[in-house]
């Protein structure tokens, strides 16, 4: 299958998920998105369209940065450390976005972590 194809399809998925998932101020909408190198996490209020919290693999503030990449065990750390951030802006409950990925592997043990940090999906 062409690069094409496959980006479009992507694409279409993305739009299918975002259309049925609407994020509040009391219940954000918690968007994953996968590079080839690095993991972007956000907690979004759609209504008001701002970023309430964000952290990444390139983030300042996460130790061992250097060590992230975009694979299974970096996406628990990550997953672990967006819970936290969460947290601390006093989010409680989220609404998963996973913009379009597959749910297993990366996915899978992000939003795992993310549980088990606290968070309610």
């Amino acid at each position: 299958m062409r690069i094409e194809k496959k980006n479009h399809l992507l694409k279409l998925r993305r739009w299918r998920i975002r259309k049925k998932i609407k994020g509040t101020r009391e219940c954000p909408r918690m968007s994953v998105r996968f590079t080839n190198e690095n993991i972007y996490v956000q907690f979004v209020d759609d209504e008001a369209g701002v970023t309430l919290a964000a952290t990444s693999t390139l983030s300042k503030g996460i130790p061992n940065r250097e060590q992230l990449k975009a694979n299974v065990k970096s996406a628990a750390v990550l997953g672990g450390l967006a819970a936290e951030a969460a947290k601390s802006k006093g989010i409680q409950q989220v609404v998963f976005d996973r913009s379009g990925s597959l749910y297993h592997g990366k996915v899978k043990a992000l939003a795992d972590a993310a549980r088990k940090g606290g968070l309610k999906f």
